[in-house]
């Protein structure tokens, strides 16, 4: 196919996975299942943090963490006591245990109490370069500053070191990007959905090389790049709307 083949072709599919019911087996109706900003942010990225593997296991297992949270996860973020949070030592998913759970509750405290919270830990980032490659770094950094345990690291990517960091850009697609077709959430004003990155995985690297529009072999920052270099030749605006087509045929078309 011709790149603008490729691109009608994905813009037919992008129309038909943007839609409610990709929700319905997706972590982002976790974020949906609150009503205030802080709450869905929160528990949108710790959704995002657990998205690997089975989808009904992360929903369940990001479901008991925040169960162990009283299901407010902003106001136990912020006021939980060292009683209370020692309740989620018990927690596990996968390689992802009681002691990263902690780590991560308590340095999200820190980012809201010393930060401005997520968005704006992200949005400065973001602004100092206007690159979302710059607000992973800038976010990275501030997450693991009150000294991780080492495992805790790998569940927060690393792009200086060309990590693809599929689930921190699935959560800014989450956070940034609005079409009011009541999937992503449109939350956050300050990083415009043009300078956001393909979440990069199995499924839409896979379709990329089958289509033609990645040719690097690898799942990292640099195939991140060049294919969403692609997508934004076929919507500047908007070039991850296409998240949706690539990971539809992939995951459910098995195109």
């Amino acid at each position: 196919m011709t790149l603008a083949e490729i691109k009608e072709f994905l813009d037919e599919k992008a129309d038909q996975y943007n839609r409610p019911f990709f929700i319905e087996s997706d972590p982002i109706q976790i974020p949906r299942g609150f009503s205030a900003k802080e709450d869905r942010e929160i528990s949108g990225f710790l959704a995002a943090t657990l998205a690997w593997g089975n989808r009904m296991v992360i929903l369940r297992s990001t479901r008991w963490l925040l169960r162990l949270m009283d299901d407010q996860p902003f106001h136990f973020i912020r006021d939980a006591s060292d009683a209370e949070l020692s309740a989620t030592s018990r927690f596990y998913h996968r390689t992802f245990n009681g002691e990263d759970a902690l780590y991560f509750i308590r340095s999200l405290r820190n980012l809201y109490a010393s930060h401005g919270g997520l968005e704006d830990v992200f949005t400065k980032g973001y602004q100092e370069d206007g690159t979302v490659w710059s607000a992973l770094k800038r976010f990275r950094l501030a997450f693991l500053e009150l000294s991780a345990p080492r495992h805790t690291f790998r569940h927060v990517p690393d792009v200086v070191s060309g990590s693809a960091a599929k689930r921190l850009n699935m959560f800014l697609r989450w956070m940034v990007r609005s079409d009011h077709r009541g999937v992503d959430l449109g939350l956050w004003k300050g990083i415009p959905s043009s300078a956001l990155m393909l979440p990069l995985d199995i499924h839409t690297g896979n379709i990329s090389r089958k289509l033609g529009i990645l040719t690097r072999k690898q799942n990292d920052w640099k195939a991140v790049e060049e294919v969403t270099g692609v997508l934004r030749r076929f919507d500047t605006a908007d070039p991850i709307k296409y998240d949706f087509a690539l990971f539809g045929l992939g995951a459910f078309e098995k195109f």
